[in-house]
């Protein structure tokens, strides 16, 4: 028979100390998760067939620290004043500050008077917009599903201030488990 160590003061103290130090870990992973990380659920299909409806992710809201937003990132961002949406917004950047965006009648997108190659986009019909200039500090977002999204052809910006983050991982449906990036030959424009 296995007889159990008694219980004395060195040994209650030993376990405390344990203890606290599992918890003092655990806050500190919390902390730094809460800090560097936030959960974000898909709300609708604006962001189809790249995001699904009910996708979970997780946002890397440090992505920016040390670098400017890139064209084709996908953020986040609370939703425009004008509109009176609860959840935040998940878009694709398509235009940087300085940059002229001009939507054509057959949904070809250009940034400064050249055609951008938009391999994500499978609807690219979309009304067309006349020439708009990005403000500095500002950055001009779509949906990939241009037919649905509500997105900076309504006549918004999104500031740099406001960007939450930048959709790092697809973690939920699991068969849908993957980093969120985009290689860089998406973001070579067409030459003629």
């Amino acid at each position: 028979m296995y007889n159990l160590p008694q219980m004395n003061a060195a040994n209650l103290k030993s376990l405390l100390m344990e203890l606290a130090g599992i918890i003092l870990v655990a806050l500190v992973i919390f902390g730094i998760s809460k800090v560097t990380l936030s959960y974000s659920i898909v709300d609708g299909s604006s962001m189809d067939p790249t995001l699904k409806d009910e996708q979970r992710l997780l946002v890397n809201k440090l992505a920016y620290l040390f670098g400017e937003p890139q064209r084709g990132d996908i953020i986040v961002f609370p939703p425009p004043e004008q509109y009176s949406y609860e959840n935040d917004f998940i878009k694709r950047i398509i235009g940087l500050p300085g940059d002229s965006v001009e939507v054509k009648e057959d949904g070809t997108v250009y940034i400064n008077d050249q055609p951008l190659s938009e391999p994500y986009v499978v609807y690219p019909k979309a009304f067309p917009t006349t020439k708009v200039y990005v403000p500095e500090g500002q950055y001009y977002v779509m949906g990939d599903n241009r037919v649905v999204s509500l997105d900076s052809r309504y006549g918004f910006f999104v500031a740099r201030e406001d960007i939450v983050g930048k959709a790092w991982v697809s973690v939920w449906p699991l068969g849908e488990f993957h980093f969120l990036s985009v290689l860089p030959i998406l973001l070579i424009m067409k030459r003629d």
